[in-house]
């Protein structure tokens, strides 16, 4: 279970918020473990699935949305949180349920549709819910913003410390959803943190054309709630805007909003080929963890030897998780009935 960090002092960030060098550390390596994963998962997704398949390749079913580039988002967001508060994250959750100490097993499970996964295989890699870790997530737009709020006004009502963070991307900012949600949490004070990660690609149309405004973190003020939009993808800005608004949030002062300029490496859904995208060939020169990583060696926090350790570490999770997963078995046909509610 991934080891959510606690604020402490060293590095000035904007703001006033500082990070102490074993938090930066454990910054890049929720990101190590987060890319890791999602490499393997795209390998498995497009593997042969061996002897005795005539159709179509890999062991995971349905579409898939990968969260590569975006990683700083969620490790510096989940290093405040703790597993009793609750995330609600995007039809592209890994990073995020990662970050928030899912366990990387039974999630692996799932998206491979087996029957030892979070939903028993029924749900899929856009539908997770782990109740051991209050995370969940969604194929529809913006639809995380209304359970967030409901997980938000339950926390309030019994009193104490947790709050609630809803992930959505920069397309669903235009949803009712989303106005809805930021209206209600502000009229009642609600302890949430509204996400939005701004990845450039409402999956083909850009911000700019669709978006009446230059950023989302200006709406904020509409719900008299602060706003605040961190560039260039950088995971101790995001850190240090999410340790205001949670700080916030548990103090019983209301919502807030973070908007970050993030980077998706790789298509929208696996299959993609992103003819939309003009800038495609500098994308992999904006791969935010080298960059972190540059940043570390340079401080003096990491070197060859760390850096070998934290990947190696990130590794053997991961293909344990990939292993067991491929080990267990799928729902049995008849049971396709059980677990339906209606």
């Amino acid at each position: 279970m991934t080891t959510h960090a606690a604020p402490s002092t060293s590095s000035p960030q904007p703001g006033g918020t500082s990070v102490d060098p074993a938090v930066r550390v454990g910054l890049y390596e929720t990101m190590v473990l987060s890319r890791t994963y999602e490499e393997a998962i795209l390998r498995e997704y497009h593997a042969d699935k061996g002897p005795g398949f005539d159709i179509g390749k890999g062991l995971v079913p349905g579409e898939m949305h990968l969260s590569a580039g975006q990683e700083p988002v969620a490790a510096g967001v989940c290093a405040h949180l703790t597993a009793e508060d609750a995330v609600t994250a995007t039809h592209r959750p890994h990073h995020f349920a990662i970050a928030h100490g899912v366990d990387l097993r039974k999630m692996t499970a799932e998206i491979f549709g087996r029957e030892t996964g979070l939903g028993r295989g029924r749900g899929g890699h856009m539908h997770l819910f782990d109740p051991d870790t209050h995370f969940s997530c969604s194929g529809i737009i913006a639809e995380g913003y209304p359970p967030a709020l409901g997980q938000a006004f339950a926390f309030q009502r019994r009193g104490g410390s947790q709050i609630a963070v809803a992930v959505t991307g920069e397309g669903a900012a235009n949803q009712g959803a989303f106005h809805e949600s930021l209206n209600l949490a502000a009229r009642w004070l609600l302890p949430v943190v509204f996400v939005i990660e701004d990845n450039d690609w409402a999956i083909s149309v850009l911000r700019s054309a669709s978006t009446a405004i230059g950023s989302n973190a200006d709406r904020a003020a509409a719900y008299g709630m602060p706003g605040e939009r961190v560039e260039d993808n950088d995971v101790e800005g995001i850190y240090g805007a999410a340790q205001r608004a949670v700080a916030r949030a548990r103090a019983g002062q209301g919502p807030s909003l973070i908007e970050v300029h993030t980077l998706r490496l790789w298509g929208h859904f696996e299959g993609d080929a992103q003819g939309y995208r003009p800038e495609l060939a500098d994308v992999p020169m904006q791969d935010p963890i080298p960059r972190y990583e540059q940043t570390l060696r340079a401080a003096g926090h990491l070197d060859d030897a760390a850096a070998a350790r934290i990947k190696d570490a990130a590794s053997a999770r991961v293909e344990d998780a990939i292993t067991y997963a491929k080990n267990s078995p799928v729902p049995d046909p008849g049971s396709a009935t059980s677990y339906v509610f209606a």
